[in-house]
């Protein structure tokens, strides 16, 4: 079996509302939480996100949050990229706890993972169209930290 490979590409910093909470639906506790803004920093693209995305949440039975995102980039030369994510979070209940009250909390005591596609009609930006990038997450007080890796 070959191993996957990854490449760095960026890290997004996400400045976030508070949490909304719909209460128990019928999939699980639902939240939404907006995303204000933030930077996107890295050796092949810099720029903001901008206000207006947001974090579709839900929590499963068995405890762990499946996170749904969708948010525009703009890049620092103007051009435009929406990001898709899709992934999950858990760990033991008291790290979660902990998490949900705003401590910040070591990254490696939880699981956060995601899988993201891009789409921007940029052509200097076409390749982000073509790939697969995971993402490894920290959640604090009011923003969220993903190391994004290109999947070679």
């Amino acid at each position: 079996m070959t191993l996957i490979s990854s490449e760095p590409i960026l890290r997004i910093t996400a400045e976030l509302a508070d949490i909304l909470h719909f209460g128990k639906t019928p999939i699980g506790e639902r939240r939404v939480i907006n995303i204000l803004g933030g930077t996107v920093e890295g050796p092949k693209l810099t720029g903001k996100i901008l206000p207006g995305g947001a974090d579709w949440q839900f929590i499963r039975a068995d405890g762990a949050a499946h996170v749904e995102a969708r948010y525009t980039i703009e890049s620092d030369t103007g051009a435009y990229i929406l990001v898709s994510s899709e992934g999950v979070r858990h760990g033991p209940p008291d790290v979660l706890a902990r998490l949900l009250t705003g401590e910040t909390v070591d990254p490696s005591l939880y699981y956060f993972r995601t899988a993201m596609r891009f789409e921007t009609g940029d052509q200097t930006l076409d390749w982000m169209n073509r790939v697969i990038a995971i993402a490894r997450g920290q959640r604090e007080r009011n923003a969220v930290k993903l190391d994004v890796y290109e999947v070679l």
